[in-house]
C-alpha cells in the first residue's frame, strides 16, 4: 500500500511540474527575483489537467490548450476530448475511458490504464503497464509498448476544421505515420501482446461523438474519406505483389496533389500502404531515383518530398496513367515498371526510415 501511495504521490508531483509549474530564483536576503524574460503569463496547472473524474464527458476546445503540457489521471468511464495541440500528454490510472487527443508535439505516455478506447496523434507514443486498449494512432516514430497486453492498433482517422493547422503547430506531418510498426519492449514467448484492429473497424463504434453542448460546437467528422491523416494499410496483408512508388516534390500544391492522387488511386481499387514526408539530399536522390535523379535535384532544394506506396494489380500502369493525365503538368516520380517498382519502394522507405530513426 505504501509503495502504491508513493508511486501515485510522485506522479501527482510530476503532473504539477509538467503542467506548467515554475520557480522564482532566490537572491540575497531571501527576496524572489524574476527576470524580464520570465515575465510571461502564469500557467495554472489545474487548467491543463483532468483528474479524478467519473462518468463525465469533458474536453478542451480548439485554442484552449495552445501547446501546453497536459495531464489526465484517475478517470473512470469518461469521454475525454482534447481538441487542440499540446506539448506532451501523460495519461495515468484511467479505466474504461474514451479519449481523443489532438496533435501532440512530443510524447503521449499511457501508464496503468485499462479498457480504454483512444484516438491519438503524436511524435512519440508509449504505454507501460496497460491492458486491453484500442488505439487509432498517428505517430511519427515507432510506437512502443512495455509490460502491456491486449493492445490493438488502427490508423488515425478524424476530422474537424482546425485539425490541419494543429498538426502544423505541433510540427507533425500527416504523412509520417508508423501506426502499425509496434515495438514491444517486453515480449513474452508464445504470446502476442498487441495486434492490429480489423481494417473495417469504425472509429465511431469505439470513440463516440461528444454529446456535451460545448463540445458539440466542434464540427467533428469520423468519415474515413475526410480524415486529415491518410488511411494506410500499414503492416496488414497486401492484396497483391505489385506496388508502385509515387513521389511529389516541394511546391505550392504538394499536399493537395498527394491527396488527389490518393483519392484517385483508391477510387480505382488500389490500396495505400504507407506514406512519408522527408527531406532528401542529392546523394539520397541518386540512390532512390537512379538515372532520373538529376532532373529532380533542383526540386529537392525547395523542401521536403511526399512519397506514397500504392498496391494492387496494375498499380504501376494505373499510377502512370494518372501521372500522364491528371498530373501532366506536375513534376513527379512514378515507378516505371513492375520489375523495378518493388526496388523503388524499398530504396525510398529504407532511406526514409534511416533518416527518421524509425
Amino acid at each position: 500500500m505504501g509503495c502504491c501511495f508513493s508511486k501515485q504521490a510522485k506522479r501527482k508531483e510530476s503532473a504539477k511540474e509538467s503542467a506548467g509549474g515554475e520557480e522564482l530564483q532566490q537572491v540575497d536576503g531571501g527576496e524572489s527575483k524574476q527576470y524580464s524574460w520570465d515575465k510571461r503569463e502564469k500557467v495554472d496547472p489545474k487548467d491543463y489537467m483532468f483528474n479524478g473524474l467519473k462518468d463525465q464527458t469533458i474536453g478542451k476546445l480548439p485554442d484552449k490548450v495552445a501547446g501546453q503540457q497536459f495531464v489526465i489521471q484517475e478517470c473512470e468511464n469518461c469521454n475525454i476530448y482534447v481538441f487542440d495541440h499540446s506539448a506532451t500528454i501523460t495519461i495515468d490510472d484511467c479505466t474504461n475511458c474514451r479519449i481523443f487527443l489532438g496533435p501532440v508535439k512530443g510524447s503521449v505516455f499511457f501508464r496503468d490504464c485499462k479498457d480504454c478506447k483512444c484516438v491519438v496523434a503524436c511524435q512519440q507514443f508509449r504505454t507501460r503497464d496497460c491492458r486491453k486498449m484500442d488505439i487509432f494512432l498517428c505517430c511519427s516514430t515507432q510506437p512502443i509498448i512495455e509490460s502491456s497486453t491486449g493492445m490493438k492498433f488502427g490508423c488515425f482517422q478524424f476530422y474537424y476544421p482546425e485539425l490541419a493547422s494543429q498538426f502544423k503547430d505541433a510540427g507533425l506531418s500527416i504523412f509520417n505515420n508508423t501506426w502499425s510498426n509496434i515495438h514491444d519492449f517486453t515480449p513474452v514467448s508464445g504470446e502476442t501482446n498487441w495486434s492490429l484492429l480489423p481494417s473495417d473497424c469504425r472509429i465511431q463504434d469505439l470513440v463516440p461523438l461528444p454529446d456535451n453542448d460545448d463540445l458539440k460546437g466542434v464540427r467533428v467528422s469520423m468519415d474515413v474519406n475526410r480524415s486529415i491523416v491518410p488511411i494506410t494499410l500499414g503492416q496488414r496483408q497486401k492484396k497483391s505483389d505489385e506496388s508502385c512508388l509515387v513521389v511529389f516534390f516541394a511546391g505550392d500544391y504538394k499536399i493537395a496533389n498527394a491527396r488527389k492522387m490518393i483519392d484517385e488511386m483508391i477510387s480505382k481499387g488500389l490500396s495505400l500502404i504507407q506514406t512519408k514526408e522527408v527531406a532528401m539530399k542529392p546523394e539520397d536522390a541518386n540512390r532512390v531515383f537512379k538515372e532520373r535523379a538529376t532532373e529532380f535535384l533542383p526540386l529537392l532544394e525547395q523542401g521536403s518530398v511526399v512519397a506514397l506506396e500504392f498496391n494492387g494489380e496494375g498499380a504501376v500502369q494505373t499510377c502512370q496513367e494518372a501521372s500522364a493525365g491528371i498530373f501532366s503538368s506536375t513534376k513527379m516520380f512514378v515507378s516505371e515498371s513492375k520489375t523495378t517498382s518493388s526496388h523503388d519502394v524499398d530504396n525510398f522507405y529504407n532511406f526514409a526510415d534511416m533518416q527518421m530513426g524509425v
